[in-house]
């Protein structure tokens, strides 16, 4: 089993793990992701996403390789087979549209009073923003 991680999303597949990566059943695919390779390509979220050569996608056996899964969508992936995981960044396109709004993500912490403020509080106003970490 590995666990497959897309966003906010954590869900166990099935895999296979071979000299030439790792492999997921498409049923598994199609349920963690909504994506599935159809004869218009590599299909999901209402969108078909054209793949050149399918037969680097899935193998005989119908199972979809991760890593030519992320190429095909341009999301990078993150994997790490001795501790059974894997993750799919945001698409290139998402991340480019997060830069240019010039806009921070979002995030809440408590303050050392234990009030927890977020950073959508401050909306319009100047922030600066002081980090520090031990190691």
């Amino acid at each position: 089993m590995l666990t497959l991680i897309d966003g906010d999303r954590r869900v166990a597949v099935r895999a296979t793990t071979d000299a030439g990566g790792v492999r997921v059943p498409a049923e598994d695919v199609r349920a963690a992701l909504g994506w599935e390779l159809t004869d218009e390509g590599l299909c999901g979220h209402g969108v078909c996403v054209p793949v050149a050569d399918p037969a680097a996608l899935a193998g005989a056996d119908g199972a979809i390789d991760l890593a030519a899964l992320a190429r095909a969508l341009d999301r990078p992936l993150a994997l790490d087979v001795e501790a059974g995981g894997a993750c799919l960044g945001a698409a290139a396109r998402a991340r480019a549209q997060a830069l240019a709004s010039l806009e921070a993500p979002d995030f809440a912490l408590p303050d050392l009073a234990g009030r927890v403020h977020a950073l959508s509080e401050q909306r319009g106003r100047k922030v600066l923003l002081v980090v520090w970490a031990s190691w």
